[in-house]
């Protein structure tokens, strides 16, 4: 009997989705690196789903997107009709503090992550500002788009632990809000910006991705993320600017966000078994070679990271000191 609900369990999962539309929601604004991953993810996603669905996109930005996060968990079908990218750091934002993350992180369904990121963190070309040492001396405006993104927590953590002097202006709907506004001057960098993306959306910005043959518009300060991306080599890593113990475990809780570099997430309270297909469907596309030469010609970086492992590092994230929580949660 237990065998025969187990397999009807799963035989109800595979068979759910047929003549079905799946919803995939993305917390930014279109034209941007979460935009441009979910929307060529939704060109092939349905495939892999049994029954295939049709799969349709639609943007809600705001706030870095913790208004789709919170729409999400709250709001949002929870019959595996529904997923959405949300920024990498939304899942932290309860532990940092922010009274308007209205959800709990580990009652979430992550589905996975298609990218490991490494950020940059870059000074328009008329900034003044041309190496990281300069951030000491000298005042750099940089663009954000909502408490709790990479753009508004990392220029603060790092300003508060390293004395750098960079000034958030916050509100842009998406990434690519942020790269017009430096062009049109309002702001002289960002401080949060996927080298995935910067490939992708601004390659010509970068002496470094054409043969420096083009006077760069940025100047590439550093990098964030762990351990050194391999395409850049001779950036400075962040982690390598610590000189302490605390500051070290700060920015390791800070950028245990770049494994789950673009996340995946279903509503709390989706059936396990159509959990598991999502996951499953996921995992497939992620290696599909249609897919991935999609992706390579948008210099898309795809590299899979699991919705079990996502999890981990969510609810591992939440076992972190209280003193060390509180520096991040003091600059949020």
């Amino acid at each position: 009997m237990v065998g025969f609900s187990t397999a009807q369990a799963q035989d109800s999962a595979e068979n759910f989705y047929e003549g079905k539309t799946l919803t995939l929601m993305i917390g930014y604004s279109a034209g941007g690196g979460y935009d441009t991953y979910a929307r060529t993810l939704s060109r092939h996603l349905g495939k892999h789903i049994p029954g295939n669905p049709n799969v349709v996109v639609r943007n809600v930005p705001g706030a870095g997107s913790l208004v789709l996060t919170n729409q999400i968990t709250n709001i949002a079908e929870n019959d595996g009709t529904v997923i959405a990218t949300i920024g990498r750091g939304m899942a932290f934002e309860p532990l940092f503090g922010n009274a308007q993350a209205q959800f709990e992180p580990g009652e979430m369904n992550w589905l996975g992550s298609l990218n490991n990121e490494t950020s940059i963190c870059v000074s328009w070309h008329e900034s003044g500002i041309d190496r990281w040492q300069d951030l000491k001396e000298t005042s750099m405006t940089v663009g954000g788009t909502g408490s709790g993104a990479d753009t508004d927590l990392f220029p603060r953590v790092l300003s508060e632990i390293f004395g750098f002097k960079l000034n958030v202006i916050s509100g842009y709907p998406g990434g690519n809000d942020i790269l017009l506004a430096m062009e049109r001057g309002e702001v002289m960098g960002r401080c949060g910006w996927s080298w995935s993306s910067a490939k992708s959306r601004r390659s010509d910005w970068f002496a470094q991705l054409n043969d420096g043959s083009e006077q760069s518009k940025v100047n590439l300060l550093f990098q964030m993320s762990l351990k050194k991306h391999s395409e850049l080599p001779d950036v400075p890593l962040v982690t390598e600017f610590a000189e302490t113990q605390k500051q070290r475990q700060v920015l390791n809780l800070l950028f245990a966000r770049q494994v789950m570099g673009r996340p995946y997430v279903a509503p709390p309270g989706v059936p396990e078994d159509r959990v598991a297909v999502l996951r499953e469907a996921l995992a497939k596309t992620a290696e599909d070679p249609a897919f991935l030469e999609e992706a390579a010609n948008q210099a898309l970086g795809i590299n899979f990271v699991g919705g079990e492992e996502v999890q981990d590092i969510v609810l591992e994230a939440y076992k972190s000191p209280d003193d060390v929580i509180a520096i991040i949660k003091n600059a949020n």
